[in-house]
């Protein structure tokens, strides 16, 4: 999925009447997830729930409460990595806590490149993001290469290793 910027985590994860009722619900709530924009999210979701899917995002992707449905929901319905140019802060760190790999564009300008429906790959990603901070992504739709880096700490690499916090203190 391709989102523009300021997206908050009501975006993300709406609140609410219709929603409230299933918080403790993690795939009824997933139901939710982006509807507000694309209400076709929820299914392409699913149809990658197992091997993983992404979103491209521009400034300060997460901004608003730190709401942290908004990181869970996505990664129940399969949701790796998050490349965005900036990160509201809070939702950056929700993100990690959760699985998913923040990224940020190496070269801003490179998210008007992507569209919606572009397959992109992140390739060994467990073995990348432990040797260094650059990761490429791979526009196999448009025969292009993107790059990405983290700013995570060593600690914060091995909660993503262990796929999120929880997974991180079980071990």
């Amino acid at each position: 999925m391709v989102v523009g910027d300021n997206i908050s985590t009501d975006e993300i994860m709406p609140a609410g009447a219709r929603v409230l009722p299933f918080r403790s619900n993690i795939p009824e709530i997933s139901r939710f997830v982006f509807a507000q924009l694309d209400e076709s999210y929820y299914a392409r979701a699913m149809a990658y729930q197992e091997t993983g899917h992404l979103i491209v995002a521009g400034e300060n992707y997460g901004q608003g409460s730190s709401r942290e449905h908004a990181a869970l929901a996505p990664r129940y319905l399969g949701l790796e990595a998050v490349i965005a140019r900036r990160f509201a802060r809070i939702h950056w760190q929700n993100l990690i806590n959760f699985g998913v790999l923040p990224l940020t564009f190496m070269r801003p300008d490179d998210l008007r490149h992507i569209k919606q429906g572009d397959i992109l790959i992140l390739s060994d990603l467990s073995q990348v993001i432990q040797m260094g901070n650059q990761v490429t992504a791979v526009n196999k739709t448009q025969s292009k290469t993107y790059l990405a880096e983290h700013t995570l700490s060593d600690r914060q690499v091995q909660i993503l290793l262990a796929g999120g916090l929880i997974n991180f203190f079980r071990q």
